[in-house]
């Protein structure tokens, strides 16, 4: 059996879980102090998800700060954040503004959250 140690996000708590694992089923989760670590740590050792935050160029200067609107596979966060490096939108963006529908092909948009 395999034994997997995290540091839970779920919550500002911060607990160290223990995920013991037989292949890819989840056997047990410990160290949690709430229901929120037990599911980040299934998730995390078996489908590990994250919400990418960057910033888009405006064609008449500065940046608009973004983030995709769901959680992506770990493993596209690069492709996301290639892509979203290459834009460059005109003004004006609201904030809740759809800035890319489908990043990196993973269905999830991309939308704008705040100026600088």
């Amino acid at each position: 059996m395999e034994k997997k140690v995290l540091t839970c996000i779920g919550c500002p708590m911060g607990c160290t879980l223990t995920v013991e694992l037989e292949g890819n089923e989840v056997k047990s989760v410990e160290g949690n102090t709430c229901k929120r670590g037990d599911i980040y740590a299934r998730k995390e050792v078996t489908n590990p998800t994250r919400i990418v935050t960057t910033t888009v160029r405006l064609k008449s200067g500065g940046v608009v700060s973004v983030k995709t609107k769901e959680d992506i596979p770990k493993e596209k966060i690069m492709d996301c954040v290639n892509e979203i490096k290459r834009l460059e939108v005109d003004t004006p963006v609201k904030i809740g503004q759809i800035i890319l529908d489908n990043v990196a092909g993973t269905g999830v948009p991309v939308v704008a959250t705040s100026f600088r």
